[in-house]
């Protein structure tokens, strides 16, 4: 038998956590500091079937070793698991598969989404953002 009363509870906390989900909430709670940089993203359905569906170039707004931000002409679906292709600096990066979070309308034909990676990302050396996120953990500069 289920309990309503649990279930209506449960719904109620949920939509109380989701309406303290401000900015400076959502960065309190982040497990690593950022790094905020402007390179071209790739994004593609994660599954291998559904890859010619959808092929969006965005631009990344910041990574981490735990995720990221992008910004995307299209939405993209919260849940959903994406395939990642990072350009410019992060180029070394291999193919990353990530779940998407959050996606807010900014504008029309402007969409931000904020991803979780399945295991930590090895920033490349190049351009010293690996050391980079290790200055930012420990109280560091952030970059512009």
């Amino acid at each position: 038998m289920v309990d309503h009363d649990s279930v209506d509870q449960d719904a109620f906390e949920l939509m109380r956590d989701i309406e303290r989900q401000t900015p400076d909430e959502i960065r309190r709670r982040r497990l690593t500091h950022r790094i905020a940089l402007k390179v071209r993203v790739f994004v593609q359905p994660g599954n291998a079937s559904d890859l010619q569906t959808l092929k969006l170039e965005g631009v990344l707004g910041d990574i981490s070793t735990h995720g990221c931000r992008i910004m995307t002409g299209l939405p993209l679906r919260v849940g959903d698991i994406y395939r990642l292709r990072f350009d410019g600096q992060l180029s070394e990066l291999p193919v990353t598969f990530m779940r998407c979070l959050r996606c807010h309308l900014v504008r029309e034909d402007a969409f931000e989404s904020g991803f979780k990676s399945f295991h930590p990302l090895a920033l490349p050396e190049t351009g010293g953002l690996r050391a980079e996120a290790d200055l930012l953990a420990k109280g560091g500069f952030e970059r512009s």
